[in-house]
């Protein structure tokens, strides 16, 4: 953060951490943090005030989500355990690179050159096959277990797919078999 001269860092428990989706969390500069005393908008969303009672009690303003605050907990030991964000993003990498692999060999073409792509999440353009229509394709992968992205982040037909979360190479291996069972059905 000091490097960056970011004065607040704000995210969830969720995504690359992979514990459940139920709070956020903000690291901040201690000197930006009691700047903000009383500017909040909301009563709800008062990072000081949050930040104080803390200090002062140990306790949360409102009701916790003690369930997400123990999977955070859960998930922070298994973060450790994988060898930290290294560990984690050696994972992903490798979920990234079997997708992509087999994705070529299926016919799809990833978006982004492979240097601009990271290892999180990759969208996959249509196939030029004039019969390919997503909304089938989706549903029938669904119909097998697997759901994947149908946003569209850019003007060109395409679809996500995302490597984290408690993925393994099998898993991505299962998912391109889904996908061949598919593509070969229709």
């Amino acid at each position: 953060m000091a490097g960056a001269h970011i004065d607040f860092l704000v995210s969830s428990a969720n995504k690359c951490i992979e514990g459940v989706p139920g709070f956020g969390f903000a690291l901040a500069r201690r000197g930006r943090l009691e700047a903000a005393k009383g500017l909040a908008r909301t009563v709800s969303l008062d990072l000081h005030a949050q930040w104080e009672g803390l200090e002062r009690d140990g306790q949360f303003r409102f009701t916790p989500p003690t369930h997400a605050l123990l999977a955070f907990r859960q998930a922070l030991r298994e973060l450790d355990e994988e060898g930290g964000i290294t560990g984690r993003c050696a994972r992903y990498r490798r979920n990234h690179e079997i997708l992509c692999r087999g994705m070529k060999e299926l016919g799809f073409e990833a978006y982004l050159a492979p240097e601009d792509q990271s290892s999180i999440i990759t969208s996959f353009r249509y196939p030029k096959d004039e019969t390919f229509q997503f909304e089938e394709f989706y549903a029938r992968l669904s119909e097998l277990g697997y759901v994947i992205y149908p946003g569209k982040l850019s003007r060109e037909e395409c679809f996500r797919i995302g490597t984290i979360g408690r993925l393994s190479a099998r898993d991505v291996d299962n998912l391109l078999n889904a996908i061949r069972t598919v593509v070969r059905a229709t």
